[in-house]
């Protein structure tokens, strides 16, 4: 390698290629509010705030009062399983999946429950026919590909008069897209994607479909506490107003809390997605300019605005590790290596706490290690 000389100016906020970390503008550890920490979780104190981080997730998705919100352990990953455990095997289902949390789903479905699903998959940067998906069905399906960087274009594709109930895995599209709620009756998602917050809670939101179908079915397989939604033959409702059925990190709680407050404060859920937009568009251009770099996603109307994937021209996996380190050491970007079972690529984060120029001021530090590594 030659000795380039790097761009001068270094992002304010290096990139995370899924948005751990990427706290908001403005955020300091000082600024947590520290009322709850020390305190127990049953504490009235502490399931104020839970209900309180509860209200300020549905004010903030814009979520009606049908649908009831939880948080639940085991991040993102937790909640959907804890949805699939609970209620999946009444009614036949599909799993769609064209990225490795979706193919996560599957093998859920096929080797733990022992479900036979129909499968529709498509390709890294695809998305498979949603006109062939059977509505009688339970489906499977994320909302935005967090691994290959596509997104269903939204909810159009989902009946109204559906039989069986729609499962979004939705972690790295809420607070990013208008989520059409009366399409969905199950939801998932995890604080540490657009939200920038810490990672080990998941969030379920049930819509009155799910559950109703907790309520009048009953799985084949035990289910492990953790995943237990009814006690009693009722809904456990203390889940879904702080009650958690696990102990949660309350400094995970108030780090969410300070993520919703500074999202109301820039205009709620209409400001988030002006800032996803914005940061993508920016990304959009640096990838134009650049003859060497191309969308995995390659079409537009189903292309992530949150964790867009990359094609680098000519590059294997050693060539992206080198790419991502060169600019790890500089400390203008962190782990932006495409998902380990995608093609090798960048994935670069433009969730809301990112900025705009931060973004803008990545494009020379692509330039500098591409050349870099090429001479």
């Amino acid at each position: 390698m030659t000795g380039l000389t790097p761009p001068a100016r270094k992002p304010a906020r290096p990139y995370f290629s899924s948005g751990p970390c990427a706290k908001p503008p403005g955020w300091t550890p000082e600024k947590i509010s520290t009322t709850s920490l020390g305190r127990s979780h049953r504490s009235k104190l502490g399931k104020a705030r839970l209900q309180y981080c509860i209200d300020l997730m549905r004010e903030v998705l814009q979520l009606p009062e049908t649908h009831r919100i939880g948080i639940v352990p085991g991040s993102d990953t937790g909640a959907f399983e804890m949805a699939m455990w609970t209620m999946l095997g009444a009614r036949g289902v599909t799993c769609l999946a064209w990225e490795s949390f979706g193919e996560g789903w599957v093998t859920d479905a096929v080797k733990q429950l022992r479900l036979e699903p129909a499968i529709l998959r498509a390709d890294y940067g695809q998305l498979p026919d949603l006109a062939q998906v059977d509505w009688n069905d339970d489906v499977l399906f994320t909302w935005n590909g967090t691994t290959s960087g596509v997104r269903v274009p939204d909810g159009g594709w989902i009946p109204d008069d559906r039989q069986g109930l729609s499962f979004a895995d939705a972690t790295s599209a809420v607070f990013a897209y208008d989520i059409p709620w009366g399409k969905i009756d199950v939801a998932t998602f995890s604080w540490q994607k657009v939200l920038g917050g810490e990672g080990a809670h998941g969030v379920l939101i049930l819509g009155p479909r799910a559950v109703e179908r907790l309520e009048t079915y009953t799985p084949a397989w035990p289910l492990p506490k953790v995943f237990r939604l009814m006690a009693k033959g009722a809904l456990a409702e203390g889940v879904f107003k702080g009650e958690t059925i696990n102990t949660p990190s309350m400094l995970a709680v108030e780090d969410a809390i300070f993520a919703l407050e500074w999202a109301r404060g820039i205009g709620g859920l209409d400001g988030l997605k002006a800032r996803c937009t914005a940061n993508a568009h920016a990304l959009d251009r640096i990838v134009a300019q650049r003859n060497w770099l191309s969308h995995l996603a390659p079409d537009s109307c189903t292309r992530s605005k949150t964790s867009v994937c990359l094609n680098v021209e000519g590059a294997d996996e050693a060539f992206i590790k080198a790419f991502a380190k060169l600019l790890e050491d500089k400390g203008a970007a962190y782990d932006i290596a495409g998902y380990r079972d995608a093609p090798p690529g960048l994935r670069i984060w433009c969730g809301a706490t990112v900025d705009t120029d931060d973004i803008e001021a990545l494009g020379p530090w692509l330039d500098w290690a591409w050349d870099t590594l090429r001479s």
